[in-house]
């Protein structure tokens, strides 16, 4: 059975109600998240940043709303989703993406804990999970990375598992959760270290989606095609943590190296051409909303300037095209990036800021 998507941040309602908050416009925004919680809302095994309860105290607080009940089915479904990823590790099985990535993870979840005035001792437990990923695991009589994965990213079976870099679904957004945290002064044993693992990871391979079993055992990164560099997915996303870590670490030479894998991307005739639609999640309001936000942290921004100026061509040309309504793949979220203002901070829910 589907869950409804009346509750669903990437699709439904929820998603439209944020632009009309970010741009005060609670009146238009009522309705809508009135629409959201008829029926009650979900904090089962479904709920995430994207969807349900946490989807919901996200939104309601980029309009300044606190709702105490809804915070406490929040921290339950958090506490649950911890408690399985500690089994999960004591049984010494790999992570399914979902345990932590930012759309159904808890890495989603501590992007709605941050936010929180007060979230503390939740959103440690959460940030030293994420930092447990960083240990190596033993797999297949090999040392592996302790975010690998046994699922496939596609829908074909991927023998041996993969390493997902990407923010969406991957490591990147760990990474960019992470450094966010400790940007705000908020530490775990082994924080940093962690940080700089899975940087010099992507460091590595930041021109791949996902790492095979097979591309793991070779001496240097394979060759590949040139692929979209879009938010959830690709360089700029990756670009993005890489910068974020850079700030968190006070590391300038990650934060140039950052800079310069996006700039390599937004250069690329053969990577840009990919980009088909205006969406915020692959398309090119993500782009803008990305190259923004690193522009905005680099000690030189006028160098993406050009960029800036042909992405939201690009989006403005686009918006009206797109066939759905929402925030990750439609109208309200390419909206939000070509308006451009982040009055509620809602670009933290790609992890940008």
């Amino acid at each position: 059975m589907n869950p409804p998507k009346t509750q669903a941040l990437a699709e439904g309602p929820l998603g439209v109600a944020l632009l009309h908050i970010e741009r005060g416009n609670l009146a238009a925004a009522r309705p809508l998240l009135a629409e959201a919680v008829d029926g009650g809302v979900s904090s089962g095994a479904n709920a995430c940043l994207f969807h349900g309860a946490p989807a919901l105290e996200f939104v309601l607080g980029r309009a300044g709303r606190i709702d105490r009940d809804l915070q406490a089915a929040v921290d339950h479904v958090v506490a649950v989703r911890l408690a399985a990823a500690r089994q999960r590790r004591e049984s010494q099985r790999l992570p399914s993406l979902s345990e932590f990535e930012l759309i159904r993870g808890l890495t989603g979840l501590g992007v709605v804990l941050l936010a929180r005035p007060r979230s503390l001792p939740l959103l440690e437990e959460v940030l030293a999970h994420l930092v447990s990923l960083a240990r190596p695991v033993k797999a297949r009589d090999r040392a592996m990375p302790g975010w690998w994965s046994p699922d496939s990213p596609t829908h074909e079976q991927m023998d041996g598992g993969h390493g997902n870099n990407g923010m969406a679904h991957g490591i990147a957004g760990p990474l960019a959760l992470l450094s966010l945290a400790a940007r705000r002064g908020i530490h775990v044993e082994g924080q940093s270290e962690a940080i700089e693992v899975y940087a010099d990871w992507l460091e590595r391979f930041s021109a791949f989606y996902w790492i095979t079993l097979g591309q793991l055992g070779n001496d240097g990164p394979p060759l590949v095609a040139a692929l979209r560099p879009s938010w959830c997915y690709g360089d700029l996303g990756i670009a993005r943590a890489l910068q974020l870590a850079g700030l968190a670490l006070c590391n300038p030479v990650r934060r140039k190296t950052a800079e310069k894998i996006a700039q390599a991307a937004l250069a690329d005739p053969a990577r840009v051409s990919q980009v088909a639609d205006a969406s915020l999640c692959h398309g090119w309001a993500g782009m803008l909303t990305t190259t923004t936000a690193i522009a905005a942290d680099s000690a030189a921004p006028d160098q993406f300037t050009v960029s800036v100026r042909h992405i939201h061509r690009r989006l403005a040309a686009g918006v009206a095209a797109l066939p759905k309504p929402g925030f990750m793949e439609g109208r309200a979220g390419a909206q939000l990036a070509l308006e451009g203002s982040n009055i509620t901070g809602w670009t933290s829910a790609l992890l940008l800021d």
